[in-house]
C-alpha cells in the first residue's frame, strides 16, 4: 500500500534526465580534451620556433643552419604524439622548419625561423575543428655577433 505523498513514483526521473543530458556531457568532455591538446600543440610549436631562432641568432655562422635548427625544434616537440615521424628531417612530414637569414629594417643581420606542425587527427567538432590542424609559428631574432 502506497503512502500519500510518497516519492516512489518519481524514482526514475534522475535516470531519464541523465540519459537526456549524456550526449551534451560527452560533447563537452570531448571538446575540452581537444581544446587542451590543440593548446598544447600551439604552445609547443611557438616554443620550438623561439628556441630554433635563438640558436640561429648566436653568431653569423649559425644564421642559416637549417639542420641544427631542425634538431632543436624536434627536441622541443619530442612530447607530441606523432614525434616518432620527425626522424625524416624537417623538410616534410608533420614538422617543417625553415630558416631564413635576412637584414632587418635597421640594417642588422637577423634570422627568421618558421615552424609548421600538423597535429594528429582528433575527434572533429562540426563547425569548429575539422579534426586535424596545421599550425604555423614564426620567430625572428637579430644575430648577436653582428
Amino acid at each position: 500500500m502506497a503512502r500519500i505523498g510518497s516519492k516512489r513514483p518519481r524514482a526514475g526521473q534522475a535516470i531519464i534526465e541523465l540519459t537526456l543530458l549524456m550526449p551534451w556531457i560527452f560533447f563537452l568532455f570531448v571538446g575540452a580534451l581537444d581544446f587542451g591538446f590543440y593548446s598544447h600543440a600551439l604552445i609547443s610549436t611557438q616554443n620550438a620556433a623561439r628556441i630554433a631562432a635563438l640558436y640561429t641568432a648566436q653568431c653569423p655562422g649559425t644564421a642559416a643552419d637549417q639542420a641544427t635548427a631542425c634538431y632543436r625544434a624536434q627536441v622541443e616537440m619530442a612530447m607530441m604524439p606523432n614525434a616518432s615521424q620527425f626522424v625524416g628531417g624537417c623538410s616534410s612530414g608533420p614538422l617543417r622548419v625553415t630558416v631564413t637569414p635576412f637584414t632587418d629594417s635597421e640594417g642588422l643581420s637577423a634570422s627568421r625561423v618558421l615552424v609548421t606542425y600538423q597535429t594528429v587527427p582528433m575527434i572533429p567538432i562540426p563547425g569548429v575543428v575539422t579534426g586535424q590542424l596545421t599550425i604555423n609559428r614564426a620567430a625572428e631574432v637579430r644575430v648577436f655577433g653582428d
